[in-house]
């Protein structure tokens, strides 16, 4: 299935990019460290071995998922995202990384397995995507995505610096201070309209402005890793996109609305 694999992707993107920035040593992640009360010294001793971790997940994932990784890797990924608000970032910081943990999420949906014990740790089975577990995924992806601009657009309302910069490299007549809040405002909107309803077209107009606003991240300089590291930020409007096409079919039992304003 396509939507397995956008999401198996994303999940991949996401977790070999944080990796990358273990490995290399980001200077950001000392003030995480020191949430759990590692000191400087201890945080770089530990990151590459983090970042290896990650990149290990993100294989697995995108080679042969498990239950259990998958599982893991969603509490891994809310962890690190709430890491940030812990070290006295804004709290959106943490929902503008929905990507991380949404999309590993939905993969769980897709192939939670049986009571067994066993069964979290073999490899996973995806399940038949009837009624209720399209409703279940449809609400997932769509809370995902909404949740992601929403954090991104109250940073850009807020004034981050990096997202300031990132909007005066696009050279039109304005600030960039004026750009992030105006852009800032938009994306909200934006979340706002998709919990509305969720048009195909509408998902594939969001993966667009994802890939090209997270873009920025190389027209300023920064490292690839930047942009691969929030490919769950890609692949939750994809997958989105992709299931409400599946619906489209009257013949197909996906087609059910799954938010209550959605039809």
């Amino acid at each position: 299935m396509l939507i397995e694999w956008v999401l198996r992707v994303g999940a991949f993107l996401c977790f070999v990019g944080h990796g990358a920035f273990g490995i290399i040593g980001k200077e950001a992640w000392v003030r995480y460290f020191a949430v759990a009360g590692i000191g400087r010294e201890g945080a770089y001793a530990l990151m590459p071995l983090v970042g290896a971790a990650d990149i290990l997940l993100g294989v697995l994932v995108l080679v042969r998922p498990r239950p259990a990784l998958l599982a893991y890797m969603s509490l891994w990924a809310v962890w690190t995202a709430a890491l940030r608000p812990l070290s006295g970032e804004p709290f959106w910081e943490a929902l503008e990384r929905a990507g991380n943990y949404g999309v590993p999420i939905a993969l769980l949906l897709l192939t939670w397995p049986s009571r067994e014990w066993r069964a979290w740790l073999s490899p996973a089975e995806r399940r038949p995507l009837d009624a209720v577990l399209a409703r279940r995924l449809r609400f997932t992806l769509a809370v995902t995505t909404a949740l992601l601009l929403i954090g991104h657009g109250a940073l850009g309302v807020l004034g981050k610096p990096e997202l300031v910069s990132h909007y005066s490299l696009l050279g039109l007549p304005w600030s960039g201070v004026s750009l992030s809040t105006a852009i800032g405002w938009t994306e909200i909107g934006l979340a706002a309209a998709l919990l509305w309803r969720q048009p195909v077209w509408y998902c594939l107009v969001l993966f667009g402005w994802k890939l090209v606003t997270e873009s920025l991240f190389l027209a300023a300089g920064a490292p690839v890793w930047e942009v691969v590291e929030r490919g769950g930020s890609y692949a939750a409007p994809l997958a989105l996109a992709l299931l409400l096409q599946l619906a489209g079919s009257s013949r197909n039992p996906t087609s059910a609305p799954v938010l209550p304003t959605s039809s």
